[in-house]
């Protein structure tokens, strides 16, 4: 794994140096109070899926898991919702994604269809992208295909709710990846996760406290 100083590092740069890049649509004096500490939610979760007690890491498990049945949780692909319900202002996360795998990830409208055909575009609630085969893709309608320079260890994601826009970086090298314009919220949004097969590796939300700016940022906030 990615040195967690190196990280912060990066991260400072980025802040200090490309603001245009990543923080054109925010206060740069005020970017930490968008971040937010996103947990896995249970009850969402493929029985494929197993969440660490923190609920913070997801992982593949072949065996399913006997559970519940519950209207909440998905059933037709391996995916898992975040338990926070975002429905206005900016918000940011951050997302350990590794080297390897297949995952997707992004933001869902919390009344999505969980059961029977999913579509995984934005027109059925979904916005996000992914890591198959060693590409990567906006699961745009039809599908963009990514060239990040870097394979990204870490994804930033950024949302602002009312200019309907969902943003993702690479803060392996600090370059943006991604944005979806115009999105068609429709209400409640909620972090959207999903992992492929046995060989997908994890995927590990990082903590406010890990996506925060060193105490000497001239950009952090008082």
């Amino acid at each position: 794994p990615m040195p967690h100083n190196t990280i912060k590092n990066w991260r400072k740069e980025l802040f200090q140096a490309v603001p245009r890049v990543i923080l054109s649509f925010l206060e740069v004096k005020q970017v930490i109070i968008f971040a937010v500490n996103v947990s896995l939610d249970p009850d969402t979760a493929h029985p494929n899926l197993i969440l660490s007690e923190d609920r913070r890491r997801v992982t593949w498990e072949e065996k399913p898991r006997d559970l519940p049945d519950d209207p909440q949780r998905f059933v037709s692909l391996p995916c898992v919702l975040g338990q926070q319900v975002i429905s206005s202002g900016r918000r940011y996360w951050e997302v350990e994604v590794g080297d390897i795998g297949a995952w997707d990830l992004g933001i869902c409208r919390d009344n999505v269809m969980r059961k029977g055909r999913v579509f995984l575009k934005p027109q059925d609630g979904f916005w996000a992208i992914r890591l198959y085969n060693n590409e990567y893709w906006a699961l745009t309608s039809p599908e963009t295909q990514l060239t990040p320079k870097k394979h990204p260890a870490r994804v930033c994601i950024f949302l602002e709710y009312e200019d309907r826009r969902i943003s993702f970086y690479n803060m392996t090298d600090k370059f943006h990846i991604h944005t979806f314009n115009q999105c068609l919220f429709y209400g409640s949004l909620r972090p959207f996760f999903r992992l492929w097969s046995a060989d997908s590796g994890h995927l590990t939300i990082c903590p406010v406290s890990e996506t925060a700016q060193p105490d000497d940022d001239p950009h952090r906030v008082p």
